[in-house]
């Protein structure tokens, strides 16, 4: 059928049509598919990009992996980095080995082979993914959410419950959506490429200069490698336009103090800066953001993907929960409430280690030298490596109706890595036991009381008996399918206060096959 030239998708409607079919979005769309979702995934690129803005995996982001029995395909072929820098302060950097968990490293996997593997996980999950069309319109009532896109065979609408954007620091769904972007302006500019050089033994090496910061990763033979020149200070060039070989040649004579033969053939070209920006919101309505479009700063220490990857595993479950009619409204609030202060905090990293980067030999110097002193002490160095790679993030466990009087210190926190022994099959980590992407309940003191008040959402939740040493002790943890504890019990704790805490997480009791809404 048309409507004024438009045609209507002749698959009808879907549950949640997903704009952007980069990492983030594919990783959306299978945990979409896991809830039990429709999905339908929009991208405007024929073929993926063959190049990799990205190349690290944070712990967190690995445990995220591991819970969907993802992890051996990314890790097959892949150095593990035991520690990172902070700021380009390589002499001492941040160690992983002080973090609580059972993956202390940061997986190197260039962004393309992420997009690839993610891309074979949703397929085999059932997802639609269309390339080669791009979304121009966008509209919401009380029932759902109208989009309308240009294929290959002309424009044409699509009916879903909801639409969410996964499409970038330029996303036309936040822009049609009408949800700020406030934030910072560029201050530095950048310029980034994979190009050849006929010099041989170029140093692999990231310098901070009088004038910038240099990157330079080529093989010793000379060849195909990647550059990245860093300016502070210089007049903001126009973001409009491809960046030419020449422009690229000029910043890296610029801030090396001396020229780098850079020739074809050119892999990549890009440029990038600084400016940080954030969305008011990630919900508007059934319109939800994640990834670039509801936040971009600077790339250093590889946490944008990582960031908008933990984004997706967070709201896969909630939305996929509020369709099939047993989430609540306020439950699917809670991914603004959780993920925008996380997303907040990397901004103000990224902010503050450019920075402590700026080559000021008076002040940041100085400051810099200071700031490695202090990353020596354990405390702080795991504080900071808790902070990039993404385990020092809990979140409230207090949403309306009724938060308890009394909040448990493990409500909140990551429960993926804990290992139950005492099981059937002997032992076990909670992130094998959250393979199906269900809710899990953790009894871990032989409770019959709480296993029995689950009862009535066997549907929804999974029950384990177990044992793993806890500190501070508990006696049973409500672990949600993203790996965080929902609620936790003490001695002291009932049946009701679990059956309180599962109704207002999993819905009300009863059969799971509840009316899609």
């Amino acid at each position: 059928m048309m409507h004024n030239g438009i045609a209507d998708d002749a698959d009808g409607t879907t549950d949640v049509v997903v704009v952007g079919g980069g990492p983030v979005g594919l990783m959306l769309a299978g945990e979409l598919r896991a809830g039990g979702v429709r999905v339908l995934v929009l991208e405007k690129l024929l073929e993926p990009p063959g190049h990799d803005r990205a190349g690290a995996l944070h712990t967190r982001t690995v445990e995220m992996l591991d819970l969907r029995g993802l992890l051996d395909g990314f890790l097959e072929g892949t150095q593990l980095a035991k520690g990172l820098p902070f700021a380009g302060l390589f002499s001492q950097g941040l160690d992983f080995g002080l973090m609580e968990t059972r993956h202390p490293y940061t997986a190197l996997v260039p962004q393309s082979r992420t997009e690839e593997l993610l891309a074979r996980h949703a397929d085999r999950a059932g997802v639609r993914i269309r390339r080669g069309h791009e979304v121009t319109g966008l509209r919401q009532d009380t029932e759902g959410v109208e989009v309308t896109a240009v294929g290959p065979h002309g424009p044409y609408r699509v009916r879903a419950r909801y639409a969410v954007g996964c499409d970038g620091g330029r996303s036309t769904v936040r822009r049609l959506a009408g949800i700020g972007f406030p934030g910072t302006e560029a201050t530095v500019t950048a310029l980034i490429g994979y190009v050849h050089t006929p010099e041989r033994d170029v140093p692999r090496r990231w310098e901070r200069t009088p004038d910038g910061i240099l990157i330079l990763a080529f093989p010793p033979e000379g060849g195909t490698g990647r550059v990245v020149a860093i300016e502070y200070g210089r007049e903001q060039a126009a973001d409009e336009g491809p960046v030419t070989l020449d422009q690229l040649t000029a910043a890296v004579a610029r801030v090396r103090g001396r020229p780098l033969e850079l020739t074809e053939p050119v892999t990549w070209l890009s440029r990038f800066g600084d400016a940080s920006r954030q969305a008011e919101r990630y919900r508007s309505g059934r319109v939800l953001l994640a990834g670039d479009a509801a936040h971009v700063h600077f790339p250093i220490g590889g946490q944008g993907l990582n960031t908008g990857l933990q984004d997706a595993v967070n709201l896969g479950w909630k939305l996929a929960a509020r369709i099939r009619g047993w989430g609540s409204e306020e439950l699917l609030d809670t991914y603004h409430d959780e993920r925008h202060p996380v997303a907040e905090r990397v901004l103000l990293n990224t902010r503050a280690q450019l920075a402590l980067m700026r080559p000021d030999e008076q002040h940041t110097t100085p400051l810099r030298g200071f700031v490695e002193e202090l990353l020596g002490f354990d405390e702080v160095n795991r504080y900071f490596a808790g902070m990039i790679t993404g385990t020092a993030v809990s979140h409230p466990t207090t949403f309306p109706p009724a938060p308890p009087a009394v909040v448990h210190p493990w409500a909140g926190r990551f429960a993926g890595h804990l290992v139950l022994s005492g099981l059937p099959q002997g032992t076990a980590a909670v992130a094998e036991l959250l393979r199906p992407a269900r809710p899990l309940l953790l009894d871990l003191a032989g409770r019959s009381d709480l296993r029995e008040a689950a009862g009535p959402w066997a549907g929804r939740v999974s029950v384990c008996t177990g044992e793993t040493a806890l500190e501070p002790p508990a006696e049973a943890l409500l672990v949600r399918p993203d790996g965080y504890v929902a609620w936790a019990g003490s001695a002291d704790d009932t049946a009701e206060a679990l059956r309180t805490a599962l109704e207002r997480w999993f819905g009300p009791p009863g059969s799971d096959h509840l009316e899609l809404i």
